[in-house]
């Protein structure tokens, strides 16, 4: 274990991005957001980003190809490029998580090779939680916040931020760091173990720590399909996809075709199953009504990804879209009203 005080943070930065891109959560305008790290930005571990650290791997824009015509002649260009190792600073348990849950839809034949050649290039400096905000409820799904995985885990406690390689690229990025990391002490190992109890308290007494996903289970999926309240609850919905766009296992996305002067630029974009016009086709909308789309966002990560994922829900109880909901319809009140009764 090593330790840099938090006063040091950007010197630690610094040096870290000497060799490598590092990506932390940067604070523009009030808000902490992931962004690339330059000298002397304002960096803050403490407070949760808007959007989770997903875009490191699965950018929001992504150019994939490019088209260039000349007459009837169409060359095809391939626009990937090497992607050089690159540091994600401080990312919590819950984002750590969703990784693992975008690596079974991203890594799975057939592989997606832009995911795939970031994420194997991302170096994960992961933070365990000093201070659970009242919106989390990642223990419902078996994270251990005070434990987050990652090549490196970090924790910060008092003037401290420790520093714990779990990896080989772990070990290179301490090496990279070696000049502004120092050691720590068993005094410092017991501070750390301390936090993590604290910590594992506040967990448990979370408002939402103890949800019953018991009643979602492929086995039920016609019995949770037909279930009555997803009118009542879709009714408030606007529809406005805030919760997709900063959830961090959402993975769906659009691909879009841009005419520039010399040809066509192929892009994708993340997209959201709550827009009206998500999976639109010529011949006809597959969920023309809002009920349709809530309740497919919804059974989609209780229901049906865990069927295909070895029982896995595709949340991680981060609890962005508890507090992003403009009108506090969230993951937490269906499991809650559908969930909360039994379906025979």
């Amino acid at each position: 274990m090593f330790k840099v005080k938090l006063t040091q943070l950007n010197a630690l930065l610094d040096a870290l991005a000497a060799s490598y891109p590092v990506f932390a959560p940067i604070v523009e305008a009030g808000e902490a957001n992931y962004g690339e790290y330059k000298a002397g930005a304002e960096v803050n571990l403490f407070k949760q980003t808007v959007k989770s650290a997903k875009d490191a791997f699965f950018p929001q824009s992504q150019d994939l190809m490019k088209f260039r015509t000349e007459g009837k002649k169409i060359d095809i260009i391939d626009l990937r490029r090497d992607i050089a190792p690159f540091v994600i600073f401080g990312v919590r348990a819950c984002d750590v998580k969703s990784f693992e849950i975008l690596d079974r839809v991203f890594l799975s034949e057939p592989v997606d090779t832009f995911y795939k050649a970031r994420r194997e290039k991302g170096v994960i400096v992961s933070l365990a939680c000093a201070k659970p905000e009242e919106s989390c409820f990642c223990t419902n799904f078996g994270i251990d916040a005070t434990a987050p995985k990652g090549d490196v885990t970090t924790y910060t406690e008092g003037e401290y931020l420790y520093w714990i390689p779990n990896t080989d690229k772990g070990e290179q990025l301490t090496e990279a760091a070696a000049n502004v990391l120092e050691s720590a002490d068993k005094a410092d190992e017991k501070a750390v173990e301390e936090q993590k109890k604290r910590v594992g308290e506040v967990l448990r007494r979370l408002p939402n720590g103890d949800l019953d996903l018991s009643e979602f289970k492929p086995e039920k999926l016609n019995e949770l399909f037909n279930d009555p309240d997803w009118d009542e609850l879709s009714q408030s919905c606007l529809g406005c996809g805030s919760c997709t766009f900063v959830c961090p296992t959402c993975q769906c996305y659009d691909i879009r075709d841009f005419k520039t002067n010399d040809g066509v630029k192929r892009f994708r974009c993340w997209d959201s199953c709550m827009y009206t016009d998500f999976t639109k086709m010529a011949a006809v909308n597959s969920r023309n009504f809002q009920l349709q789309r809530f309740r497919q966002r919804f059974m989609h990560k209780l229901v049906y990804y865990p069927s295909n994922n070895d029982g896995i829900c595709m949340c991680v109880g981060c609890g962005r879209c508890v507090k992003k909901c403009p009108i506090s319809m969230n993951i937490v009140k269906v499991i809650k009203k559908v969930g909360g009764k039994k379906h025979d």
